[in-house]
Order: C-alpha cells, then structure tokens, then sequence
C-alpha cells in the first residue's frame, strides 16, 4: 500500500467526528440490552425459562435483583444499576416489579420500551395492594389467612415481611405450574414488606415511554380486569395469554415474544 495511502487511513481513524458518527450507526443499529425485574414472592431465577430464548437471539439480558423492601427504594436500586449500562433498555417487570420500573424509569432517556408481564402500572399515588382489587385472591379481610407474617406480632408494621402461605401458592399465586415446580416456589420465595406493596407510586414513566402489557387471563393474583384497567390507562399496547400469575414461567415463548416485540419497535 502507498505511504499516502496508509497515512491517510490513520487520519481517518483518527477523525472523532468520523469516529462518532460510525459509533452513533452502530448504537442505532445495536439491540437494547433486557432489563428484567421480578416481583413480590420471587427472585431473578423466576426469569431462567425466558432468559436462554432471549440470549439465543442476541440480546444481552440482565435479571437483576429487586429488594422487596420500599417501592421508592426498590425503584431507587433499578435505577442505580441502569445507570451502569450504556445504550438503549428495554425494562420488563413482573407483577410488583411493574410498580418499581414504573417508577425507576421515569425521566431515564435509554429507557426505550417497558413491558409489564402481569403486573402493577401504577399511577401517582397509588400502590399495589389497591391495584389488586376485590377480586385477587390476597385480597381478603383477615391478611393472615393469606399470609405468614414476619415478626408474627399484631397489627403488623411496614417493615412486616409477608410470606405467602403454601395453600396460597398452591391454588392462587402459582396456578400452572406442576405440583413439583409448586413446591419448589413455596419454598423458595422472597418476602416483600408490608410497606412495599402499600407506599404510594411516583410520577408514571408509562406517560412517556411506550409500553407493552401482557395479561394473563387466568392471574388470580392481580386480575385480569385489574390488568387491562392499567394497560388501558398507560395506553400499552395489550397482549392476552392463557396464563396464570406465573406465566413467565408456564408460558416463557409468549413471554419472549413480547419483550422483543417491544425491543424491535424500540429500534425505529
């Protein structure tokens, strides 16, 4: 190659304006990084059957974990953790965790796409447990007919952690699974606070960034009445599924489904 030739190749890559418009093409082309937030009763593991169909198609994922104790908190961790990733998001919750993005990605510019997966959107000022409605199964006069509470001791505080009880799972919460599978989230779930699923929401990110909403139509956790008043409201665009609360776990190809649907539409 003549001298000229090649002097002139490391000018040019040497050129930032070259250089940023050839990294501005890529990021316009790349695929959003999955964010996904699980809920109340559950930890990033709820996401293993979604995760690998996600991976397979070139996404990079990230099933984070959310803390179950505040809303304003847990929101204030998801936040905390997007600010270390670069590039477009698309950021997915699960029940609850449709509370804490609704919350975390407000006023976040990479935040490109929100799926909720039967889940809260809440508006400002309101909270999960008034979300639910008289038809969800935790939804009952007595909570410790639901619930196991810990410390035991009557009434309980914010900082009460809530246990679903086995029967709760077994009928309501985990509708779907097999009775292995049923088993293994009894024994294996995560406690939320009283507080957490009672503090009132902040300003909706859903105002702002367009969302997707998938219902299950045989959640007894969250209805699906429930569901489609807040998908209705944020204006998502609405999917319905044959699912119970856990369908990220019983139907895991809907579920992907969705999520790149969002992630593709957040490319334009």
């Amino acid at each position: 190659m003549p001298a000229l030739a090649v002097v002139a190749l490391i000018l040019a890559s040497l050129n930032p304006a070259q250089s940023a418009a050839a990294q501005g093409s890529r990021s316009h082309t790349a695929k959003p990084t999955i964010v996904l937030v699980h809920g109340a009763w559950a930890d990033a593991s709820s996401w293993n059957r979604v995760i690998p169909r996600l991976q397979n198609d070139g996404y990079t994922v990230r099933a984070i974990a959310n803390p179950l104790r505040s809303l304003s908190g847990d929101a204030a961790s998801v936040q905390a953790f997007l600010k270390t990733l670069t590039g477009p998001i698309v950021l997915v919750g699960h029940s609850y965790g449709g509370a804490v993005i609704t919350n975390a990605a407000t006023g976040n510019p990479t935040i490109k796409a929100l799926v909720y997966i039967n889940a809260f959107a809440p508006d400002a000022g309101e909270s999960a447990t008034s979300l639910a409605g008289p038809d969800s199964a935790l939804s009952v006069p007595d909570p410790t007919t639901v619930f196991d509470l810990v410390p035991p001791t009557l009434p309980p505080t914010a900082d009460t952690d809530l246990y679903l009880k086995t029967p709760t799972i077994m009928t309501s919460f985990a509708n779907g699974l097999s009775t292995d599978d049923k088993a293994i989230v009894a024994a294996t779930q995560r406690p939320a606070t009283l507080g957490a699923l009672n503090e009132p929401s902040g300003t909706p990110a859903w105002q702002t960034i367009p969302s997707w909403n998938l219902i299950g139509t045989k959640d007894r956790i969250i209805p699906r009445s429930a569901q489609r008043t807040m998908a209705e409201r944020a204006h998502s665009t609405i999917i319905e599924y044959d699912a119970g609360h856990l369908g990220l776990m019983t139907d895991p190809r809907t579920i992907t489904h969705v999520i790149k649907q969002a992630a593709r539409a957040s490319l334009h």
